[in-house]
């Protein structure tokens, strides 16, 4: 089985793998694929270069590419897996109909997921919650089949998952 997930800036998506991974998942992710080009052009880790990369891959290799890649991994891989995260609605198209494969999405208020995304610390998060909101938006918005749209993404789910906060709750729900 893979489940693939999309969701919201610090909603959980994370989380979500990290409970997958307890019950033998194999973890592929995103942003680690992301980080590994990033890291190869020599440029900062952020959000703004995390997007970058994404869409200038999709440009190249098709508005899939990034998603496609991770699914033959996790095929090759042969065992259960869960890929984190879906964010352009080429990669939900991609994956929605795939055998042995579940598409979920996970949100969570605004306020929680900023919260959650500074205590995480990581390159990508360290922004002002104005900031936060305005990055959420520009990757809400994209209307090329390559780019960034997280609402659209969303609305291909099979169940979508909200986070209040509560792991327990989650992960019953999962």
């Amino acid at each position: 089985m893979i489940v693939a997930i999309a969701g919201t800036n610090g909603a959980g998506k994370g989380t979500v793998a990290d409970y997958l991974v307890s019950l033998g998942f194999k973890h592929f992710s995103a942003r680690e694929f992301f980080v590994e080009e990033i890291n190869k052009r020599g440029l900062i880790v952020n959000r703004d270069s995390m997007r970058l990369v994404a869409n200038e891959l999709r440009q190249t290799y098709g508005p899939d590419y990034n998603i496609r890649t991770l699914y033959e991994r996790a095929l090759a891989y042969g065992n259960n897996a869960v890929i984190e995260s879906l964010r352009c609605p080429a990669e939900t198209s991609f994956i929605i109909n795939k055998p042995d494969t579940h598409f979920i999405g996970i949100d969570a208020d605004p306020h929680i997921r900023y919260k959650r995304a500074m205590d995480r610390k990581s390159a990508t998060d360290s922004v002002t919650f104005e900031r936060f909101l305005s990055d959420e938006e520009r990757e809400s918005i994209g209307t090329e089949l390559w780019d960034m749209n997280i609402p659209l993404c969303l609305a291909k789910a099979e169940k979508i998952f909200m986070n209040d906060g509560n792991l327990e709750k989650l992960h019953a729900e999962i």
